[in-house]
């Protein structure tokens, strides 16, 4: 591996400290990116749009600041790529589909801040079709494929962010997450994805400013990355309704280590309710013992979830309803089959089922903190399925049981999503073929550092993270 390669390859947050330290510049930094970038994304296809003469620009720029004596922020003159549904002023923005192909004039509220904490927009993500699915492909830009492995899936809807991580392209990324977006691609490609407390990162614009299913988030190579960048997308925003009021700051002090008295709750299979790759299985098993030898106690044991694939579906509907049923009646033949079908259930919904799901969503959240006072933290698988071959546009079956819809792959990450709970998906190890799996690790609402502090000190005693692909 050549200097230029390991360079790239550092966690942000030693990346951070020799820019601040001067040991190592901006433009350094970005001009190794863009030449990984330029001679690996062909077989990757992780990085959709390239603003490679503004990064270098940008780069410079913070350089200058730094030499001049000015104050920077936390990420400061760090390459970042923002997922292709993130509005970023003056560069393209498409959704992955040419019925949202545009520029936009501003950048929305999470690019905002991440430029304001000083990253250098190098720039944009693959992402399926209106990040709709865990498989990143679409009519404009094609397939992501896993850097683990030539061929299959990188996940998604955060593929492109997931697989340019791994590869090595940027030091940091953001996504999204409704039903898995930062979780299933950061399983997938052995990084790191937050599915924060919904309102920990405000999104705005959102035209339902009041749902609490699709949240954005950070994602890194490891989780000290993780919550770097947490700390500077997180923070209150009046004009966002779910905003939390806890700024983003403390989330860059030192993780720990130790788990000692933790109380840890273990449900492989989520108490029943999903079917999961043996493959998968064998390997997270493994974590129960890790865990104990950091001082845990663990359990065997999982939250009701009943009720949450309604709430989770029905809410998901309606939203596609909302946002997709126009689009479809004008544009048929461009908008791939499975949102269009999801948009058609949300159509057939009624207000008594709105009502119903709001309802069982209340209750399933009562349960889920009465449960999280006996434990601390939740393991669960983040996938159900290895990567599977990009041809195929999502699983049909898990261990011979077929699956009955596009959304039923997802479940392992879908019941969660409808909890308010914040989930960090950790690589959890890999196959004896070398296929990554993630760990998923969940915590009470708005205990996102809990979770953060649970992934680290795992991550620190398997440093599963640290095996990178065969590029």
């Amino acid at each position: 591996m050549t200097t230029t390669d390991e360079l790239c390859l550092l966690p942000a947050t030693e990346l951070a400290a020799l820019i601040r330290t001067r040991q190592l510049s901006a433009r350094e930094l970005t001009d190794a990116c863009l030449e990984r970038i330029e001679r690996l994304d062909p077989q990757v296809n992780a990085v959709v749009t390239l603003e490679a003469e503004g990064a270098r620009a940008a780069a410079d720029a913070a350089d200058a600041a730094l030499a001049a004596g000015e104050d920077v922020g936390p990420l400061h003159g760090l390459p970042v790529a923002h997922k292709d549904t993130h509005l970023t002023g003056g560069m393209r923005t498409t959704w992955g589909s040419p019925l949202a192909d545009t520029v936009p004039a501003d950048d929305e509220l999470v690019v905002a801040r991440l430029r304001a904490a000083g990253t250098v927009r190098v720039g944009k993500t693959n992402v399926p079709e209106f990040a709709a699915g865990s498989h990143t492909f679409n009519p404009l830009f094609g397939v992501t494929h896993n850097p683990y492995r030539h061929g299959l899936s990188a996940g998604g809807s955060s593929g492109g962010a997931a697989a340019a991580l791994a590869a090595g392209f940027v030091p940091v990324a953001d996504g999204s997450d409704f039903g898995g977006s930062l979780r299933n691609p950061a399983a997938f490609c052995n990084v790191v994805g937050l599915r924060p407390t919904p309102g920990r990162v405000p999104t705005r614009p959102a035209a339902m400013g009041w749902s609490q299913l699709s949240v954005q988030g950070p994602m890194g190579r490891t989780v000290a990355d993780v919550a770097l960048v947490l700390s500077a997308m997180a923070g209150p925003d009046r004009r966002v309704p779910i905003s939390l009021d806890a700024p983003g700051a403390p989330f860059a002090a030192p993780l720990p280590e130790r788990l000692d008295g933790l109380r840890v709750a273990w449900a492989p299979d989520l108490g029943g309710r999903v079917r999961v790759d043996p493959a998968i299985t064998a390997v997270l098993s493994q974590s129960v013992a890790v865990f104990e030898e950091l001082g845990a106690t663990v359990e065997a044991d999982c939250p009701d979830l009943s009720g949450a694939d309604d709430v989770f579906g029905t809410l998901r509907a309606w939203v596609f309803d909302a946002t997709f049923s126009d689009l479809a009646r004008r544009h048929p033949d461009q908008l791939k089959e499975s949102i269009r079908w999801n948009a058609s259930l949300g159509a057939a919904l009624t207000g008594a089922d709105i009502a119903r799901a709001e309802m069982a969503h209340t209750a399933l959240y009562e349960r889920v903190v009465a449960f999280f006072d006996r434990y601390d933290v939740l393991l669960v698988p983040t996938t159900q399925v290895l990567p599977f071959p990009v041809e195929q546009e999502y699983p049909t079956e898990i261990d011979g049981e077929p699956l009955e819809d596009y959304l039923a792959w997802m479940r392992s990450c879908t019941l969660i999503t409808p909890t308010g709970c914040p989930a960090l998906s950790v690589p959890g190890g890999f196959t004896p073929d070398g296929l990554p799996v993630g760990l998923q690790v969940v915590a009470a609402p708005r205990a996102d550092r809990r979770v953060l502090e649970v992934g680290h000190a795992f991550e620190q005693a398997t440093r599963f993270g640290e095996r990178r692909p065969p590029l």
